[in-house]
């Protein structure tokens, strides 16, 4: 395909222009097939813009440093949700079962990302089941995503920490498949090395529910990792797979630091010590996953990151998190992993609120609802707003590259195979 990266750059206004030039083309999803032949056509939501969302403001030699730290460092997020949802949520069922997650791929190319993990669908890949988390549906929303992504060339499947330097240099963000439970592979040992085999590099214990793994964040009573629930931990560590542990519940969490030979990760979380949420990770268990090397990953879906002092859901609350834990831990075992999309999260939340559970994972106390995380739309914006707010805040270039993408290359060094 044609490097189009020039033609894209200069087309932009100053305002609008790309945090990096990326190799797109304009392509969008599915443009090989026939609208309304081969597939049903559904309105999406904007790609960019879509909501008033704020920049964070800096002066013009910050922002040139901001665009010189996006040149010079690897940019990673460690967790996120890149397809685009419906404008209309009350069509999102019938578009999940249709099996078909348009990428951003135009607001990718306006992230500033070299690397992103994304995952998916997974537990809403309802194709089969109006519960989710099903083998067959799981394997049917990787395969059909990968599908589209092999008919462009700026977003790339990375199996390897070679393939995420050598996307940076090429122009082009590397898609790092992960999966954020493990509900899929029921009592089959070997299902996660077809994952693997598959091109999933990242694979969470549970998302919020227990498994034959071990307990999720909304269970009353967590036992903590099973029998099987080592195994897998064991093998994942054989393979070369990451481990997440961001929706499973404390003593989950803590089994599988301490029973993994590899560091981990909590790809998407923050601290309970600023706002009580099982949602978030107590101090003892962002410890003990820094202590084993590991990093966590602030999050930014809404209402999630918010704290006593900044109830309202914005970039200064999800700042604050990153803050906290970087106090705690140190500098070397933090990173964000926004947990964006393109389109309406807080309606998507309301709708799927009993698949994902919601209620059971937010704090008790009341706060107050937000329409957007300002400042933290969706991928197009995070990143480059969250170096922004680094820079204004006085973060030296050796600590931005290594929370914005240096932390989690350590890691993966470690935990992948290659």
């Amino acid at each position: 395909m044609t490097d189009t990266r020039e033609a894209h750059a200069s087309n932009e206004s100053p305002q609008n222009q790309p945090m990096q030039a990326k190799r797109y083309s304009g392509y969008k999803s599915f443009s090989y097939l026939e609208p309304d032949v081969d597939y049903k056509v559904f309105e999406l939501a904007p790609e960019l813009n879509r909501v008033p969302s704020k920049r964070v403001e800096v002066t013009p030699e910050q922002e040139e440093r901001v665009r010189r730290v996006f040149g010079e460092h690897l940019m990673i997020s460690l967790h996120d949700h890149c397809f685009i949802a419906p404008k209309n949520l009350d069509e999102i069922f019938e578009f999940r079962r249709w099996g078909r997650d348009w990428t951003g791929y135009e607001g990718l190319s306006h992230s500033g990302l070299d690397v992103v993990f994304d995952n998916l669908m997974n537990g809403t890949a309802m194709i089969t089941s109006r519960g989710g988390w099903k083998w067959e549906d799981v394997i049917y929303d990787l395969g059909m995503r990968l599908s589209d992504i092999a008919h462009q060339d700026m977003v790339v499947l990375a199996t390897t920490t070679e393939d995420l330097v050598n996307a940076k240099k090429n122009g082009q963000i590397a898609f790092v498949v992960s999966i954020e439970g493990a509900a899929m592979i029921e009592n089959e040992l070997d299902r996660i090395d077809i994952l693997y085999g598959l091109g999933v590099r990242c694979l969470g214990i549970a998302y919020s529910e227990g498994n034959q793994l071990g307990g999720g964040l909304k269970e009353a009573r967590d036992g903590g990792l099973t029998s099987f629930g080592r195994q897998a931990v064991k093998r994942m560590n054989k393979l070369g797979m990451a481990i997440d542990v961001s929706h499973s519940g404390d003593q989950t969490s803590l089994d599988t630091i301490e029973v993994s030979d590899k560091p981990i990760f909590i790809t998407h979380a923050g601290a309970r010590a600023l706002w009580n949420s099982n949602r978030l990770k107590p101090d003892h268990i962002i410890k003990a996953c820094a202590e084993k090397g590991g990093v966590i990953g602030i999050e930014a879906a809404p209402h999630t990151t918010i704290t006593q002092h900044r109830p309202v859901h914005s970039i200064d609350s999800f700042m604050e998190h990153f803050e906290y834990c970087a106090n705690l831990v140190g500098i070397d075992h933090v990173a964000f992993g926004p947990d964006v999309l393109y389109g309406d999260h807080v309606g998507l939340h309301t709708v799927f609120a009993r698949a994902l559970s919601i209620g059971e994972s937010r704090g008790a106390a009341p706060y107050p609802k937000v329409e957007w995380v300002d400042g933290l739309e969706n991928p197009a914006e995070a990143f480059p707003n969250i170096v922004r707010w680094l820079v204004k805040n006085g973060y030296s270039d050796e600590d931005i590259a290594k929370v914005a993408g240096g932390n989690i290359l350590r890691v993966l060094k470690q935990a992948w195979a290659r």
